[in-house]
């Protein structure tokens, strides 16, 4: 097995990643949606208003309550779902403050990997500075 490389973020970017993955599916999107405009709703009036399986639905709400998006009260038998604000206001403070600071200019922006139309020879050239170097790793004689 190969080395995987890691990168420890801050609390706030590792909470945005977790918020977007959860919503990362349109279903999830939807169920996020219809509980904003109803909140409190049960798994079988969010299945009635999205044509999917119960089990589905069931499923996609373990993934949205996995990341704290949703609360969950049980009341006897029913599970009556709600959105987390204070998640949703995370997501809004971040896209927010990217949204103000974000400065579109006619200036050409720098990217982590410049599309230019070099040679071919020469994009292999320059994409190797950012390959791994593996010290144990046996190097091709000529």
């Amino acid at each position: 097995m190969g080395t995987t490389k890691h990168l420890d973020f801050d609390i706030e970017t590792n909470a945005i990643a977790e918020i977007c993955k959860a919503l990362g599916h349109p279903t999830r999107m939807q169920i996020m949606t219809l509980l904003w405009k109803k909140n409190n709703r049960t798994c079988g009036e969010i299945v009635d208003l999205i044509p999917l399986a119960q089990s589905t639905i069931s499923k996609h709400l373990l993934e949205l309550k996995k990341a704290n998006l949703l609360n969950v009260k049980n009341e006897g038998k029913k599970t009556i779902y709600s959105i987390e604000v204070d998640k949703i206001q995370i997501l809004k403070k971040y896209l927010t403050n990217y949204l103000s600071n974000r400065s579109i200019s006619n200036e050409k922006e720098s990217t982590a990997i410049k599309s230019t139309s070099k040679k071919k020879n020469e994009n292999k050239i320059y994409l190797k500075q950012y390959n791994y170097q593996f010290p144990d790793k046996k190097t091709k004689k000529n």
